[in-house]
């Protein structure tokens, strides 16, 4: 039998193979089951800090990490472009996996982003937690919110964008006659809510906004590096240094992801109150709907398929009832049959009465994938519960006993809420599936 000494003398070595490049770490135990995920600027530098000779001392490494490292099997890396990518992949990753030993970002606090309401008349420019669901540009999430809000104040320098929450239509007569607040009287608001601008020249101000957060900025940069040097020859050191801490600060505007592949979606959540009775009164169930649970399944041309379910109570989710399966009885293409290993491994607890059965089981794609879990729940010889498919395309909603497809419209609290499931679900197998391709590192047995 390997001794402590010996176990943690092979992960000694096989740290020495680990990238000294930005990227998260994975501390794993017995099954590979990941026991703590932490990001890090020079990867093989901070995980072997956690194996130096000595690493038994509780008093040394505190008792929380000396229980986790008496539980290490092995470790694993995942290495990332740059330390921004790194924070935004740690924190989705925690608040997906849920690891026993992370304490912090499991919560739903997430990242800023920076929102231009584009189908305003005068779009605002904002920092936000909680974008509108339509009619908005958004840039971010950005890493730092203390960053985001001091490169705000400068941006809102150069562009004089409005950032108040006033309603502004451009055929109100009564904003001729309208006080502007004092960020147009320190040169930093164009002032559309008092007609100080006209409808063209603000739209102007908002696009060439865009195109900067979308380009290099190499053309405001230069200018203020041009600012910066002629106040140093003219000896004004103190606004040269403005203008430094200036290109500092909007050379950080890089430090952020994009909204599509730095998903949060639970900046997405609305109220589901509402949401939840509709869905009774189209289900016809005699219970509320409180357990709503989605499968999807993920793969290329057949090969690391994977499965994802994801359980929401009371219309919001509940990560720790999330779960991940490796398709392993299915070859090749066949989403049917990947759906019904899902169902079959999924729901085979709550038939020993181990686990409480869902009120809805919500399937992403159509009539094909719905049929094939109810066949899944009937080979089991499980009771049915309401099943529900959710097809992107046209956003159709195939339900039990009809082949006709249910068309709720864009508003409708109940398909939101299906649509916030099935994406969700969707992004979760995307997600792990994208993990297993890059690199085997999350494998979590179910």
């Amino acid at each position: 039998m390997a001794t402590k000494v010996d176990k943690f003398q092979a992960i000694r070595e096989k740290i020495k193979t680990f990238p000294a490049a930005a990227g998260l770490y994975f501390m794993k135990g017995p099954k590979d089951k990941v026991l703590y995920i932490g990001k890090a600027k020079n990867i093989r530098a901070r995980i072997s800090s956690y194996f130096q000779q000595g690493f038994e001392s509780a008093t040394s490494r505190g008792p929380k990490i000396s229980e986790m490292l008496s539980k290490v099997k092995t470790v694993d890396f995942l290495e990332t472009e740059n330390e921004v990518d790194a924070l935004l992949a740690e924190a989705r990753l925690i608040k997906d996996i849920r690891p026993l030993y992370n304490t912090d970002l499991v919560d739903d606090k997430t990242f800023p982003y920076l929102e231009v309401t584009v189908s305003d008349d005068f779009p605002g420019i904002y920092i936000t937690r909680k974008p509108r669901s339509k009619g908005s540009r958004l840039f971010g999430p950005f890493a730092s919110a203390k960053e985001l809000r001091q490169v705000f104040v400068e941006l809102q320098k150069i562009f004089k964008f409005r950032s108040c929450r006033l309603e502004i239509r451009d055929n109100d007569p009564k904003r001729r006659l309208f006080r502007p607040c004092l960020l147009f009287s320190i040169k930093q608001c164009a002032a559309p809510c008092a007609d100080k601008i006209s409808k063209s020249d603000y739209k102007k101000i908002v696009t060439d906004l865009i195109k900067f957060l979308q380009s290099k900025r190499s053309v405001v940069l230069k200018k203020l590096k041009k600012q910066m040097d002629d106040s140093a020859k003219n000896l004004e050191y103190e606004k040269a240094a403005m203008y430094r801490d200036r290109i500092r600060l909007i050379e950080r505007l890089d430090r952020r992801g994009t909204p599509d592949e730095d998903v949060q979606p639970e900046v997405f959540a609305s109220e589901p109150t509402e949401a939840l009775d509709k869905l009774q009164k189209i289900l016809q169930s005699k219970h509320p709907i409180r357990i709503i649970e989605g499968i999807d399944v993920a793969h290329i041309s057949g090969s690391e398929a994977v499965g994802s379910l994801v359980k929401f109570i009371d219309g919001k989710p509940f990560k720790s009832g999330y779960r991940r399966f490796k398709i392993k009885t299915v070859t090749g293409i066949d989403d049917y049959a990947m759906i019904a290993e899902v169902v079959k491994r999924r729901y085979k607890y709550a038939l020993r009465g181990e686990e409480l059965w869902p009120d809805l089981v919500l399937i992403d794609g159509g009539l094909g994938h719905l049929h094939a879990a109810e066949a899944a729940f009937k080979q089991m010889d499980a009771p049915i519960p309401k099943i529900a498919a959710i097809a992107k395309k046209h956003e159709e909603i195939f339900l039990q006993g009809t082949n006709k497809s249910l068309k709720l419209p864009a508003t409708s609290p109940a398909r939101k809420l299906l649509q916030y499931v099935r994406d969700e679900a969707h992004r979760f197998a995307q997600h792990y599936h994208h993990i297993l391709r890059t690199k085997k590192v999350l494998n979590k047995k179910s």
